[in-house]
């Protein structure tokens, strides 16, 4: 063996000793039947014999993916039999998690490196009650742009089939459905990526591996256009008549007065990392922001950055962050080479900018002027635990407020829990509302919706807070309520909303707010997956949506056409048809697809006509474009005018159409058919469609 196949044999064999273990005892397996013959004789196309990768393997029961409530971003249910063929890697997560969104984009790494090889799975096993509920799943999808099947495991039937222990943790099944193991955490983009490439290459060998394209229905195309799209936070400046409204799904900060009028928009968005002027400058799904003078600082979450917004000069430059998130435990670093980990949310206080850094649960500081940035508070373990800044823990610090000079306040979004924060020589984590401290992790999951006096008080994963006269009001994301604390009693209590996700005024509901802010007598709510900005009166609770005058969503920026890809399609040569002038060249095709699929009704049928330089038959406008063609059952039915009542060509026709399983299924396959047919127009031809078959499909 190779130092490099040993190499990547060592990552293999680490997965699977390590967790395959508690597979095999959630789902004892028949002997006979748990391994594969390792003297198996594969050979790839130079007549080299791929080894397999593992010779020892568990079959996966077909009963695997059975347990989930529901089926989100694809048309239907998905069993194993329908994923035979493929790579199929499972994501065990949550959609409060921070290191769950971490492993997001080495998930969209490893489906853009292998789109015809592997399918990604998500498996949501909630943490907190609202994460049950599949629309709240919905929306996260949808937030959190991921492009892959997500079935609600609400009551962890499918956890527990994989003896799953942690969020997030990923799985292996191979093409011929027998289970490989499993590892949980983050970080772990290259050792997927070696062990699928090896995968792909054996299986390429042996046959068994399925690369015809799929296509899933996604919960984003069911979603209009609005002028904002799940907002995270605002931010007001009273003195200024300015609201700041971080847009983070259009990856732009919206600035409008406080009564509603567009001032200016910063970013183009588009998604990416990139300084320059308002019309430049990209971000990717920015949360918090400080206002110090006239410069505006933003918490670019996903590209783990802090941004400087000129808004004088109209233009965005980067304080610190690589776009690279950092996993590094630092104390203290360069601004132009420390890394973050999703800064969540920003406070100036007296020349020091705070930063609510929740990948590694701590909070931040840079001092305005300088150039180091480093740790505040927090050691990085994710708890909940009082007492000095150094010896303190946080858990996901997601909101961060002042009272201007002694005191900050944090909501511990995994831990539910209101934290208070000294400034300066000597200060000191306490819990004011929320969790207690309890034994090691259980503070993580002691949450709820109770009013009540400091730690009996129950929270369940707020995100925003806001100052004023000694109070702090939270946006109690997952409860879907706004609540008010007392700072002098520590008493909690419900100030809006009812506890049920709606978009309703009166009474007032909201679903997960997450950015909080006040000016005067109004406190500005980010509404988040309602996608609009709310107002509330602080005297009289008059409860409002807040407008922003002329505000559209972004203009999409122009890409390609999209193009399926043909090259893997055979081209099928068709004798010369001769077909009357009567102003229309017509087409029937019959599908020929596997028993018991259909053409998916929801997902595009396109056709492309292609014709010799020369021709005179098919005005120019109906030809190398793709054009919508429409089926029924297996019969796909194709009229294109003619421009001329003789003439020859010859054509080529393409077609790429989607069939699943009884047309809903959840897994849908593409595939293409490709014909080559010589065309004679003449007076006496024949009015019949010209008909066609596509391949049949195994």
């Amino acid at each position: 063996m190779s130092i490099r196949n040993s190499a990547i044999a060592g990552l293999f064999l680490g997965i699977v000793v390590l967790t395959s273990i508690g597979f095999a005892a959630a789902n004892p397996l028949d002997e006979t039947q748990s391994a594969t013959n390792s003297n198996d004789e594969v050979t790839d196309e130079q007549g080299n014999v791929p080894e397999n990768p593992f010779p020892n393997r568990a079959k996966a029961p077909e009963d695997m993916l059975d347990g989930g409530t529901a089926w989100l971003n694809t048309g239907g249910d998905i069993n194993l039999k329908d994923l035979r063929g493929k790579i199929v890697l499972f994501d065990f997560w949550t959609y409060c998690c921070i290191n769950c969104m971490h492993i997001l984009p080495d998930l969209k790494y490893l489906e853009q490196k292998y789109p015809n090889e592997l399918v990604v799975i998500g498996v949501h096993s909630a943490k907190f009650d609202n994460e049950q509920d599949s629309e709240a799943i919905r929306q996260a999808i949808v937030r959190y742009e991921i492009e892959h099947p997500v079935v609600n495991d609400s009551n962890r039937i499918i956890w527990r089939k994989f003896g799953t222990r942690a969020w997030p943790t990923l799985a292996l099944i191979d093409p011929e459905g027998y289970y490989l193991g499993s590892q949980s955490g983050e970080g772990h983009r290259e050792l997927f990526d070696a062990i699928i490439a090896r995968l792909v290459e054996y299986h390429s060998a042996k046959g068994t591996l399925d690369r015809s394209p799929i296509r899933f229905d996604l919960e984003r195309d069911r979603v209009p256009p609005g002028p904002l799209k799940y907002p995270g936070k605002v931010h007001a400046d009273e003195a200024g008549n300015r609201l700041f409204v971080s847009d983070s799904n259009h990856n732009r900060i919206v600035i409008s007065t406080l009564d509603g009028k567009l001032v200016d928009v910063i970013g183009n968005g588009a998604m990416g990392f990139k300084d320059g002027s308002y019309s430049e400058a990209m971000f990717d799904h920015p949360q918090g922001m400080a206002l110090v003078g006239e410069t505006l600082y933003v918490a670019d979450t996903e590209n783990h950055a802090i941004r400087v917004v000129d808004l004088t000069a109209k233009t965005v430059s980067t304080l610190v962050g690589t776009g690279e998130q950092s996993r590094a435990r630092i104390s203290r670093g360069h601004l132009n080479t420390a890394g973050l980990n999703s800064p969540w949310a920003l406070e100036h206080v007296n020349g020091v900018l705070y930063i609510a850094m929740a990948g590694p649960h701590q909070m931040w500081s840079h001092e305005l002027g300088t150039n180091v940035i480093g740790v505040y508070a927090g050691t990085g373990r994710e708890d909940i635990i009082n007492g000095p800044l150094a010896e303190s823990a946080l858990a996901q610090p997601s909101g961060v407020v002042s009272d201007g000079e002694s005191f900050m306040y944090v909501v511990d979004s995994e831990g539910s829990a209101v934290r208070k924060i000294g400034i300066g020589e000597n200060a000191e984590v306490t819990t004011i509302a929320g969790t207690s401290e309890l034994p090691r992790g259980q503070s993580l999951f002691a949450f709820g919706d109770k009013d009540g006096i400091g730690a009996d008080a129950r929270l369940q994963h707020p995100l925003g807070v806001a100052y004023v006269d000694d109070a702090l009001y939270i946006a109690d994301s997952y409860n879907h309520k706004i609540k008010h604390i007392n700072l002098d009693t520590n008493e909690v209590t419900t100030w809006l909303g009812d506890g049920t996700a709606g978009n309703r005024l009166e009474p007032a509901r909201f679903s997960e707010p997450a950015g909080l802010a006040i000016a005067g007598e109004t406190l500005f709510i980010a509404d988040t997956n309602n996608h609009r900005i709310c107002t509330a009166n602080l005297k009289t609770n008059q409860f409002e949506v807040f407008e922003i005058a002329g505000l559209e969503p972004p203009t999409p920026i122009p890409t390609e056409e999209l193009e399926y890809l043909t090259e893997n399609s055979e081209v099928m040569t068709v004798a010369t048809q001769t077909v009357q002038s009567d102003g229309t060249l017509q087409f029937e095709i019959k599908l020929n697809l596997p028993t018991g699929f259909k053409i998916n009704p929801l997902a595009p049928l396109n056709y492309r006509l292609q014709a010799n330089a020369d021709q005179q038959v098919i005005a120019p406008e109906h030809l190398s474009k793709r054009q919508k063609a429409t089926a029924e059952n297996d019969r796909v039915a194709i009229a294109i005018p003619m421009a001329s009542q003789s003439g020859t060509a010859t054509f080529d026709l393409t077609l790429t159409f989607n069939y699943c399983r009884d047309g809903v299924g959840g897994l849908c396959k593409m595939d293409t058919a490709r014909w080559r047919i010589p065309v004679s127009v003449a007076a006496d031809g024949s009015s019949e469609p010209i008909t066609l078959e596509t391949p049949i499909i195994e």
